[in-house]
């Protein structure tokens, strides 16, 4: 399968690194709305304030000057660095009595703030623009004496150096934005070459080569999903290597008896045979086609398992009558194959689950023991139950499950080696299935000596009416 070659600038790096710089990017302008904003307002604000604290200074020096208000306005400017004017009130209107700039007064003559604080005869403070450039200014009105001071100095210092400030904050913004830029690329470039190697290893496992390992050594999401595809594959090659054996299986279960029955037919066609080995062949044949139906109902049930299509009913089961129905059904087999077989029922365990079910699952279960265990083996089949669950277990004495098989038992296909191993390995597969439709769980123990599977399944109500005997009827 080709794989299609991106350009450079292209796919998920360029993405990356684009959502890496429009976060930058944006962060970098909140900062710079919210400090350059502020930072000039703060600037303003305590210039403010000290021209205020400076004004009300003068206002009380004002009473006791020495000299002319000239001389006063340009010994307080000496004294606190800004330009001091002095205004007469005459008829509700400031006139310069005394100006520290010696230039010229015509730029104040009409001083906004001045008029407000002659007309409000409050202290008044705020900035004000005069000829392309702006001032912070203080006007404290002195009601005894007649007069407005003005204290006003320039904001062009501390506004030069604010944009000083803001032209080194774009610039320090713009080198980051680069820098951002060519490092999210960078390390989009690494995670893309990552998920690159797990697009090949996808491509491998969908083309059914499941040899090579999917391997990530990194501690994050991408390594976490190679991981992932690691199990995945590993699934894959269990499920893969099982399903070639079930079909090398398959074809031996279907070829053997297809054989069989054709061996006896041949014989009982050409053979003249006395009745009691007609008898003996007709027994090894219902054998065989047994044998083939059970093989048909298995795959039967797994390809409705697997479409959705097996419905289960939930009303109460009385394990005890299913047990002894099921030991009944096996009790000759049991005793052909040299097992002795034993019900054990305390008291009176109903379950909600299907009845056909449950009957199907037990007589797997039950096969199963008796099929996997030596002559001589003692099977026990046990039912009962408490206020939550009830129980049906099958319990053998034989040798028991190897410990490495025992996590696969219930796996569909698997078969475990050996000389008891036979079947197609889906009747465990399709009793878990079929218990867990049902709500419930199947539990293994096994060791020498004692090996027991135990279906566990909700207890029926006790209010709810006693179920019917169930039947003994195959499905």
């Amino acid at each position: 399968m080709s794989r299609v070659r991106r350009p450079l600038f292209s796919g998920i790096r360029l993405r990356l690194a684009l959502a890496l710089l429009i976060v930058v990017a944006g962060s970098l302008g909140v900062v710079y709305l919210i400090v350059v904003p502020s930072l000039e307002s703060e600037l303003i604000s305590n210039k403010l304030s000290q021209l205020e604290e400076d004004a009300q200074t003068v206002g009380r020096n004002y009473a006791s000057q020495i000299g002319s208000e000239q001389e006063f306005a340009e010994g307080a400017a000496a004294l606190f660095q800004a330009r001091v004017v002095v205004y007469s009130i005459l008829q509700n209107q400031p006139f310069i009595f005394g100006d520290s700039n010696t230039t010229t007064s015509l730029d104040v003559a009409r001083d906004p703030l001045a008029l407000r604080a002659t007309r409000s005869r409050q202290l008044e403070r705020g900035t004000v623009e005069r000829g392309n450039r702006r001032f912070a200014e203080v006007a404290v009105p002195l009601e005894n004496d007649g007069v407005v001071i003005l204290l006003s100095d320039s904001l062009n210092d501390p506004i030069s150096s604010l944009n000083l400030i803001e032209r080194r904050l774009l610039f320090a913004g713009l080198l980051a934005l680069i820098f951002a830029v060519v490092v999210g690329y960078a390390a989009a470039s690494l995670h893309a070459r990552r998920i690159r190697r797990l697009e090949r290893a996808a491509e491998r496992i969908a083309g059914g080569r499941f040899d090579e390992p999917v391997v990530d050594k990194g501690n994050d999401e991408l390594g976490d999903l190679a991981k992932a595809f690691e199990r995945m594959r590993v699934r894959l090659e269990k499920l893969d290597r099982a399903r070639s054996e079930f079909i090398a299986n398959a074809s031996h279960e279907l070829r053997t008896p297809l054989f069989s029955l054709g061996g006896f037919l041949e014989l009982m066609a050409d053979e003249e045979l006395d009745e009691a080995t007609r008898q003996e062949f007709l027994e090894t044949m219902r054998e065989q086609i047994d044998r083939l139906a059970k093989l048909a109902t298995d795959l039967l049930d797994l390809s409705r398992l697997d479409a959705g299509q097996m419905r289960v009913e939930h009303e109460p089961v009385d394990f005890g009558d299913v047990a002894r129905v099921v030991a009944e059904e096996f009790s000759a087999l049991a005793e052909r194959q040299q097992r002795t077989l034993e019900t054990v029922v305390e008291g009176r365990p109903v379950a909600r689950a299907d009845e056909l079910r449950v009957l199907q699952v037990v007589r797997a279960l039950l096969d199963n023991a008796l099929t996997h265990t030596p002559a001589g083996t003692h099977v026990t089949l046990r039912a009962w139950a408490d206020r939550e669950h009830a129980y049906l277990e099958v319990e053998d004495d034989g040798p028991g499950i190897a410990p490495e098989h025992t996590p696969h038992v219930f796996d569909r296909f698997y078969r475990a080696g050996g000389s008891v191993a036979s079947g197609s390995g889906l009747g465990l597969a399709i009793t878990r299935e079929l218990v867990e439709m049902m709500g419930g769980g199947v539990l293994l123990e096994s060791r020498p000596g004692r090996t027991a599977v135990r279906v566990v399944l909700g207890a029926a109500p006790t209010s709810l009416p006693a179920p019917e005997p169930v039947s003994s009827v195959s499905t």
